[in-house]
């Protein structure tokens, strides 16, 4: 079977930093089976073509346009430009729904080729309070439910996002985007602290809401001094979130690493004691399931995976309540029975619900939709 994947980036041509480690690891599993081509809409990437992982992947580029409509437009013609130039496609999929999956219904038309839309993001939120999210204007949620309604298949990563998507689409299947568990893994056991290694890997930005997080980093200090807490990943707030920390009183226990590699991060989460998630929306968190993969328990916001795993295999708590996360945290970290259980219970569901898993799952789905490939 002939695929192409319409992704939002995370494809850099290094394999092993600005990339997306699950969509990585479920393109090198459907590469082993059928021809891949991966169309990049990441505006930051350079025009190119590339082998990656057994796929040929293209970047269209930055579009340049006066306005939305413009840009749409230009973007769709340069994405037709790929896929005609790749040839016949058995099916397209686009992560996530817009722009991804609405240029990807649009091109399966005059391609004539069947469409499966993943959600992945902010789609079907909107927060006005940090003007995040894909149900702003009318025009926007028209938009994301004609592209859910007009697609052939849809899928959501959580039961946080099947649920809201359920009114629109009522035969989207749960597909967690799974990890790859040769990379991401570990023992369950750590040692006894203190010290005490707390990670976040996660975007510094609003969504991620940071705030929330050093809030309660420094209620759990007060409590339990010896901790570190590692923050690794992009800072979109210009030093922001490491002022605060510095006014809180908390810099010399917080560690700020920016981007680092892929195998750069493992050896974080392998010694961590605890995982964190203190985001206002997670579709999923793939930095959850890495952590549980390799052996780390998540205590974090009532969002995403985290929302399914609790209580056996996760902590949750409400979102934008540093109270209730600091209290998370020490229970924890107090209770090493608690810890190693959760840790367990997490690990195995990383496992369950895996890279191999994720690939299976949609493979089936291709395979209805394109009954007679090969």
């Amino acid at each position: 079977m002939k695929i192409g994947l319409i992704v939002p980036g995370g494809v850099d041509r290094s394999g092993r930093i600005l990339v997306i480690p699950v969509l990585l690891a479920l393109i090198e599993r459907l590469a082993r089976n059928h021809k891949v081509v991966v169309v990049s809409l990441d505006p930051k990437a350079e025009p190119s073509e590339y082998d990656l992982l057994g796929a040929r992947v293209v970047t269209l580029g930055p579009t340049k346009a006066f306005n939305q409509p413009l840009w749409a437009a230009i973007t769709l013609r340069k994405l037709m430009s790929a896929l005609r130039a790749a040839g016949g496609f058995d099916l397209l999929h686009a992560f996530w729904t817009f722009p991804q999956g609405t240029m990807a219904v649009t091109a399966g038309k005059l391609l004539r080729s069947p469409v499966v839309v993943s959600i992945g993001g902010g789609e079907l939120v909107w927060l006005p309070t940090i003007q995040y999210g894909g149900m702003k204007s009318f025009r926007s949620r028209l938009t994301m439910s004609a592209t859910l309604r007009i697609a052939q298949a849809v899928s959501g990563p959580s039961t946080y996002v099947v649920r809201n998507a359920a009114k629109t689409r009522h035969d989207i299947q749960w597909i967690p985007t799974g990890v790859d568990t040769t990379i991401f893994r570990g023992s369950t056991e750590r040692s006894s602290g203190p010290p005490w290694h707390l990670l976040q890997v996660a975007g510094l930005n609003q969504v991620k809401d940071q705030e929330t997080l050093l809030n309660a980093v420094r209620q759990v200090a007060h409590v339990c001094p010896h901790i570190v807490v590692d923050c690794i990943g992009v800072d979109a707030l210009h030093g922001r979130v490491q002022a605060l920390a510095r006014n809180l009183g908390i810099a010399k226990i917080v560690r700020f690493h920016g981007v680092l590699t892929v195998d750069e991060i493992v050896p974080f989460y392998r010694n961590a004691h605890l995982f964190l998630q203190s985001s206002l929306h997670e579709s999923m968190g793939a930095a959850v399931l890495e952590a549980a993969s390799s052996g780390v328990p998540t205590v974090g916001t009532d969002v995403g995976i985290v929302a399914e795993m609790a209580p056996r295999a996760a902590v949750a708590v409400p979102v934008g309540d540093a109270g209730a996360l600091a209290n998370g945290i020490l229970e924890l970290l107090q209770d090493s029975r608690r810890r190693a259980s959760l840790a367990f219970a997490a690990q195995n569901f990383a496992r369950t619900y895996d890279a191999n898993w994720t690939a299976a799952q949609f493979e089936a789905m291709y395979r209805r939709l394109v009954p007679h490939s090969h």
